[in-house]
């Protein structure tokens, strides 16, 4: 029997220059550089996934950086950003975080008093939320929400008492808004509120738990650097993956086979909103194959291309990463 997923196993984005990549998550927004391995599409290109202390799910930001990438556009059928969870109080010091790193910033202000909650949902009065909006060297749309979510974080170059304790939730632009509804509902995301254009959806789980579909009339997307890939949701282990994807088939939607992506089993599905979902298993987990204390510190290949590590290397570009 099928179990609704609990949220976000990750989000993965495209970019242009690794090295500004990894400054920019690491140095800026204080993430861990939790696994440093290649694209399995195309292994002269790296794949840098950031975490919180162990990569756990939940946490994890993954980005494609490409030295000849041309700039993407933002717009349907797309993520339109990913917001990370940061603790309550800490607005003004990310605010003065940022300021001193020239990023420049603004603030949204979200589920005021005029919200409309759904049946059932959101307690006796809305809850306000404030993002701190920005975007990365690329573009990438970035935000940063109070939210107290139990995650250990990494504190290297950001403390304890203002570090992102993980991904809060993700944004998505829809051709078909009702579509990707129906996937969300499908996987166990209950409606909440709605709040003008944003329309939120939950799932039960305490981290990365929130998929809001924005109805609005922009012009299509272009993929590039800049742009959010996709969104991955969590599912317990790869025998749910072959249910899943059993699923997804009978009701006719365009869902790919189960693959190894030696981190993790996933699989894709794309809503006829055109979004591209994958829903990723827990484990074995970002940090296999490493040790704990060096998470990222060196390339890790996938055994197929362990003997080509020399040409590998040797077309990727050096990277700084000295805390």
């Amino acid at each position: 029997m099928l179990t609704d997923t609990p949220g976000i196993h990750h989000v993965t984005g495209l970019a242009g220059d690794a090295q500004a990549n990894l400054d920019f998550y690491t140095e800026v927004l204080g993430l861990r550089l939790v696994r440093r391995t290649v694209n399995l599409e195309d292994v002269l290109q790296y794949h840098l996934i950031y975490g919180n202390t162990d990569g756990s799910p939940g946490t994890v930001y993954t980005s494609f950086p490409a030295r000849d990438a041309e700039d993407g556009r933002v717009g349907p059928p797309q993520p339109a950003s990913v917001a990370f969870a940061i603790p309550t109080g800490s607005l003004d010091d990310w605010r003065a975080r940022l300021d001193a790193h020239g990023v420049a910033h603004e603030t949204d202000s979200r589920f005021g008093a005029d919200a409309e909650y759904a049946d059932g949902a959101g307690g006796d009065a809305p809850r306000a939320e404030t993002a701190l909006c920005f975007t990365d060297p690329d573009g990438t749309r970035l935000e940063l929400v109070a939210a107290d979510q139990p995650v250990e974080p990494w504190t290297s170059r950001v403390p304890d008492a203002m570090a992102i304790r993980g991904v809060f939730g993700v944004s998505v632009l829809s051709v078909d808004p009702y579509a990707t509804a129906s996937v969300l509902d499908t996987l166990g995301y209950d409606l909440l509120t709605q709040d003008g254009e944003r329309v939120r959806y939950r799932a039960s789980g305490d981290v990365g738990a929130v998929v809001d579909i924005l109805e609005r009339d922009v012009p299509f997307g272009r993929e590039g650097a800049g742009v959010l890939h996709h969104v991955a949701v969590r599912v317990a282990d790869e025998a749910d993956l072959h249910e899943w994807r059993d699923l997804f088939a009978e009701r006719d939607l365009r869902v790919s086979r189960v693959k190894d992506r030696h981190v993790f089993h996933s699989l894709y599905v794309r809503d006829s909103g055109g979004i591209l979902f994958e829903l990723a298993t827990d484990g074995p987990g970002v940090g296999v194959g490493q040790d704990p204390d060096a998470l990222g510190e060196a390339l890790v290949l996938p055994g197929r291309y362990a003997e080509d590590r020399d040409l590998v290397e040797s077309q990727l570009p050096a990277l700084d990463d000295d805390p």
